[in-house]
């Protein structure tokens, strides 16, 4: 292997670890918002008492996080010095941002969260668990903001090979940003949620902690039932953006390869490149076009509108992209599954273990997606600016990148049992009836 390859698995290696934490956070705080607000109106110490449980989780995650979201910053000027080169003029802004406006804000509330239940009044500890949310909020649309312009690139102008920054609200809300936003937002929402009923139904499936247990699912499903039907017209919605801004990464997704009139809606099959067909394929005639388009004749463009050196990968965006897709539907019928059930969602055992079962499946959901996003990209690491194969670094030759590899595995994989024994602790602490934690 080369050097840009090693490069290449190496960030996605962090990367995809790195990306376990974000959407739990994300979700962990709407719901930690939530309780709080109704422990403010109400004053019922059982949302206070969830909400210090689910605070102590937070606290876990976002550590875990921290830890991981390092070694990705850094990356860019030992692996991808010719990218930085390039373009980190324009990427390094948003990255500065994030940890300037939006990472201290979000470290320091969550420290009175964590220290201050009993130090601090219940309107300022309420409005910490806000920032706390909108610290969260406000770093991933950083991020967005840094990887939607890899994307689809605005506001810029080249100047001897490097990009110059030109505008900087085009650069920032570019063609992607507010649709990418959206859809990553509302998966972590789903992500964080989910998390809470797989750990309120275990405690329903166990028998202990009942009452605490119940008023958790309750919650923590009203939000997963209605942003996992959301998140159907939000993963159209930027859908629809990738068939406008890069065409070539929605044909990829639906294995695509003849521009043509009327385009199906590929459900099934094994895409075969090298040969520009599929195998087993199973597609609804002319539903892409619809989709995309509201016209079932509109033309899609097919991956033979692009020269073939620009192709993007086809085998694994197509698979992955539809895995997201059908774990996407999951959601959504666990969601009216429990819309049914009603006041009885707290004793069907049955779908309590589903609950259960699926909380690995919004971590699939997430990656496979962002695999699909950033494979379907290529062969350009900034969308029409650089290719890949020129933003590696020429002078870390790749017996070095192997062995940083080997050994980010080893501690990532550390790192993932460590956080689970952690996780094992306060799950099996439960709800506490006083604070603790100073």
């Amino acid at each position: 292997m080369d050097a840009t390859l090693l490069s290449r698995i190496q960030f996605g290696v962090a990367a995809g670890f790195h990306f376990l934490f974000p959407p739990t956070t994300l979700g962990l705080s709407l719901n930690i918002l939530i309780l709080e607000t109704l422990y403010l109106k109400k004053g019922d110490e059982i949302y206070r008492k969830l909400s210090d449980f689910l605070i102590k989780i937070l606290a876990l995650v976002f550590v875990l996080g921290t830890a991981t979201g390092i070694t990705l910053e850094f990356s860019f000027g030992t692996n991808w010095a010719n990218y930085s080169r390039v373009v980190g003029d324009i990427f390094g802004a948003p990255l500065a941002a994030e940890g300037v406006f939006a990472f201290f804000l979000e470290s320091m509330f969550l420290g009175v969260l964590v220290f201050g239940r009993k130090r601090v009044s219940k309107n300022l500890f309420w409005w910490s668990s806000f920032f706390v949310f909108f610290g969260s909020h406000l770093s991933g649309l950083w991020i967005i903001i840094a990887n939607s312009w890899m994307q689809t690139p605005a506001g810029y102008k080249m100047e001897g090979g490097v990009a110059k920054l030109t505008n900087f609200f085009q650069a920032a809300i570019n063609h992607s940003t507010i649709q990418r936003y959206l859809h990553t937002i509302a998966a972590g929402w789903i992500t964080g949620s989910m998390l809470v009923l797989a750990i309120a139904s275990y405690y329903l499936l166990k028998k202990v902690h009942v009452e605490e247990a119940k008023v958790l699912l309750k919650k923590a499903f009203t939000v997963f039932a209605i942003v996992a039907i959301l998140q159907l017209f939000l993963g159209h919605f930027h859908s629809v953006e990738v068939a406008e801004h890069q065409p070539e990464k929605m044909a990829a997704f639906e294995a695509l390869y003849k521009t043509q009139k009327g385009a199906p809606l590929a459900l099934f099959g094994i895409p075969a490149p090298s040969k520009e067909k599929n195998y087993l394929y199973i597609g609804i005639p002319k539903l892409l076009s619809w989709l995309i388009y509201f016209d079932a004749n509109a033309e899609v463009k097919g991956l033979d509108a692009f020269p073939k050196e620009e192709w993007p990968y086809v085998t694994g965006p197509f698979i992955f992209y539809h895995l997201m897709i059908i774990f996407g539907l999951w959601f959504i019928l666990l969601a009216i599954w429990g819309f049914f059930l009603g006041g009885k969602i707290t004793e069907n055992r049955l779908f309590l273990k589903l609950l259960l079962w699926s909380v690995p499946l919004p971590y699939l959901a997430n990656t496979f997606g962002w695999l699909a996003a950033e494979i379907g990209r290529q062969p350009w690491a900034v969308y029409h600016i650089i290719k890949t194969k020129d933003a590696s670094s020429v002078v870390v030759p790749a017996g070095q990148v192997a062995f940083t590899l080997l050994v980010f595995t080893v501690i990532y994989t550390l790192f993932f049992f460590v956080g689970l024994h952690f996780l094992k602790k306060i799950i099996q602490k439960g709800p506490v009836g006083e604070p603790s934690g100073y």
